[in-house]
Parts: structure tokens; sequence; C-alpha cells
């Protein structure tokens, strides 16, 4: 399929320090904060693992948005590859024996980016997770196509050399880092929490000063 315009300045592509960063909650959370600015937002996951027919992780950002299934659910375009072990892409791909196709993901975030103002593509597990056996990581994607990136952190113990690894791994492939989302869930141990927080938002002020950091807090559905 062809695509005439590629509206990467539509997208952002939503990574984690890990697998369970919080990537979806932050997605679904912060889609719904662009949406009371007025702008019209749609969510994508990258690559669902795990499921047969439909996106978990899109179920969750829907009911976050406050809002139902959307058009483009039913298209699939909102999650083009479905695998349905739950393990990293390169290897349900390998068990499903369909390998993961990067430019049907591409040409329906395009698509996407046709009909909304803003596009969210949420990662598959963490930064740096292998798409196949022969070397593709998730970061190609959005280095390949120029997209920037959200950064889902939070605050258990370790994620502040997580952070700062993520950020280095972002920064070295050219991604810019529009913004990182703090996702307060993780608020666990009353010490290591502030001082995780804070010590993150003192160093992206003063490292990354363009970059914005954003407080998600914890919610119970």
């Amino acid at each position: 399929m062809s695509i005439m315009t590629s509206n990467t300045d539509k997208m952002l592509f939503v990574t984690g320090t890990d697998t369970d960063a919080g990537k979806t909650f932050a997605t679904g959370w912060y889609a719904r904060r662009l949406m009371d600015r007025g702008l019209k937002v749609v969510t994508m996951k990258f690559i669902q693992t795990g499921c047969t027919d439909s996106s978990d992780d899109l179920l969750l950002h829907r009911r976050l948005m406050g809002i139902d299934l959307l058009p483009e659910d039913r298209e699939m375009l909102t999650a083009p590859e479905i695998y349905t072990y739950p393990a990293s892409p390169h290897l349900s791909a390998r068990i499903d024996n369909r390998p993961v196709d990067l430019d049907k993901i591409w040409n329906a975030a395009c698509r996407l980016a046709d009909r909304y103002d803003i596009v969210l593509i949420e990662g598959a597990g963490g930064p740096l997770v292998p798409i196949d056996d022969n070397g593709t990581l998730t970061l190609d994607f959005p280095k390949t196509h120029g997209i920037p990136s959200l950064l889902v952190t939070n605050a258990r113990l370790g994620s502040i050399s997580h952070t700062l690894l993520t950020l280095e791994a972002l920064t070295a492939r050219g991604i810019n880092v529009k913004t990182v989302l703090f996702n307060h869930h993780f608020d666990t141990d009353p010490l290591i929490a502030p001082d995780t927080h804070d010590y993150l938002k003192r160093f992206i002020e003063r490292n990354y000063p363009g970059t914005e950091f954003i407080d998600v807090p914890s919610i119970t559905l």
C-alpha cells in the first residue's frame, strides 16, 4: 500500500524503561490529557503479544480516554500486528510463524495520522526489545521514521539507572525525547519514590532542557 504523506509530526512513540514501566496506563492517560485540550487523538499498539483477535492494551487506552472502541480499532489499524504468545515480539512471531511486518505497521500509523491530530504509538516491552532474529530492535522504528518519543518511567528501585540508560539509547539514535512521563502508580516506598521523582526531574531539567517532565497520577480503575 502506498501512503502519500507520513505526517510524522503528528506521531509520538511511547517507550518505557522496561516491560512493566506502565506504558499502557500512561499512554491512555496522556491521550485523555491531549483530548481535554481539544485535540483529536488516537492511540496505537505498535506490536501486541499475548492476544488473539484484539489488543488488551487498546481496551485500557479507551477506558482511560473515556471513549468506546473506535472505527479504526475494528479496522485493525490501531493494532496491525497481534501475536498469541505473551513474549518478546521476535519470539512471539516465531511461535506464530508470522514475521513482524514493519511496513504494515508504518502504513497503519500513516493512515491514522491522516485522520487524527495526534497518534500515540505504544511500543512493545522495553526500548531495545527485539522485533526479529536479525537484530531489528523496537527503537529502530521511531529512528527510521523520525518519530519523537515519550518516555515512561516510575519510582521502582533501579528506575533511575534504567531511565538514564534509556535516555542515552534514545539520544544515541537521534530520537527526540519530547516528554518524560513519571508514572506514580509505583510509588510504594515512602523514601525511594519521592527521591527518584525529584532526582529524575532535576536531571531532565539540567540535561534535557527541551523535554517536558509530567507526573502521571495513580488512578484506580
